[in-house]
């Protein structure tokens, strides 16, 4: 077993949003990234894994295929190898996303 807490890991930059790794082996993949405000996360894709984000303070505006929606603390949002994904702290707090990536299996259920 490994425990870690995210609170140690919400670190912020005033020149650009952070990426801390939590865990990382052959299958996925475990961070937190933290913005201030202002601060985005460029469009984006994962090819060959599925990206699952849980926004664990804040809020703010993640875009997915163009598709702007507007996301808060404690939502889950999850996206395909084939999504665009982008994020942008709209808001005037400090926002954490905790993002799991899952290598997609090349064998078919």
């Amino acid at each position: 077993m490994d425990k870690q807490s995210i609170k140690t890991l919400q670190e912020f930059n005033e020149d650009k949003f952070t990426k801390r790794v939590i865990y990382n082996n052959d299958s996925s993949t475990a961070f937190v990234l933290n913005f201030l405000p202002g601060q985005k996360l460029p469009a984006h894709k994962h090819p060959g894994a599925e990206v699952y984000l849980f926004v664990v303070s804040g809020n703010g505006t993640m875009i997915i295929d163009g598709k702007e929606t507007e996301v808060t603390e404690t939502d889950v949002i999850h996206t395909s190898d084939e999504e665009e994904l982008s994020f942008a702290n709209t808001s005037s707090d400090r926002v954490s996303l905790y993002v799991v990536l899952n290598k997609l299996s090349n064998k078919k259920i």
